[in-house]
């Protein structure tokens, strides 16, 4: 539960860090593609920084607790964040285009992530 609440916060921390220098150091320095990649790359780590929040809150006893499928979930979601928006900020900087091979990875992730969160609400919910 604590795990999952702080990489979420950590990670939407990071987001927004990582979009202000995007939106301040790099305009101009890098191509417009680049910079729309960067801010995909923001958004989906913010989309996702809540969705571990949100993971961690459901861990709670209260609601559906520390059951495994919450837990896989979150560390698919925070794979995904690593592999999909890390693939996509290295890929702005650096405008290594293989590394566009590699976000489909995190992609699949971020799904697979999403579909344990609802055969958790599914299987455990009341």
């Amino acid at each position: 539960m604590k795990f999952f609440i702080i990489a979420g916060a950590i990670n939407g921390f990071l987001s927004v860090a990582l979009g202000a220098f995007g939106a301040h150091l790099l305009e101009g320095k890098v191509a417009d593609k680049y910079l729309a990649t960067w801010d995909t790359a923001v958004q989906y780590q913010m989309f996702h920084s809540m969705a571990l929040i949100a993971i961690g809150i459901l861990m709670s006893s209260k609601l559906l607790g520390p059951v495994s499928t919450l837990n896989t979930a979150g560390y698919l979601i925070l794979a995904g964040i690593v592999i999909f928006s890390g693939s996509l900020y290295v890929l702005s900087l650096t405008g290594i285009s293989i590394l566009g091979a590699v976000t489909p990875i995190g992609g699949v992730a971020f799904l697979a992530g999403w579909i344990m969160l609802i055969i958790a609400a599914v299987k455990y919910a009341n």
